[in-house]
């Protein structure tokens, strides 16, 4: 089994910066990549970014190009999701899902493991 913890989300203002974290624990080893998803009140949950655990690949939404960094501590099996100049509609539950095959996706379907999500309030 694997789990994730997500942590790091909070109230901040518009411009403002988050980090947050996605510690895995478990049978890390069937890890492949790993993406986080956020879910807005009212909306569906949308891909945000992905990265495999190598750190060799990763990509982003076009709506948090250039502002959102993901990246990866293997030796801590934590992948972090460095937010920059946020906006009121990044205002989200932020999740972080594991992958256990090879390749990224965008696809919810394709994550095996979902953690509990942490709240972002990004207030104007």
């Amino acid at each position: 089994q694997v789990q994730l913890v997500e942590s790091g989300g909070g109230l901040v203002q518009a411009g403002g910066s988050l980090r947050l974290s996605c510690a895995a624990s478990g049978r890390t080893f069937r890890v492949y990549a790993i993406g986080w998803f956020r879910e807005a009140p009212g909306k569906e949950r949308e891909f945000v970014a992905a990265t495999s655990l190598s750190g060799i690949r990763s990509f982003y939404a076009d709506s948090v190009k250039g502002r959102f960094t993901i990246s990866g501590d293997n030796a801590k099996n934590t992948v972090y999701l460095q937010m920059n100049s946020l906006k009121p509609e990044d205002t989200a539950v932020y999740y972080c899902a594991a992958r256990f095959k090879v390749g990224l996706t965008t696809a919810q379907s394709e994550y095996d493991v979902w953690g509990q999500g942490t709240q972002v309030t990004v207030s104007s």
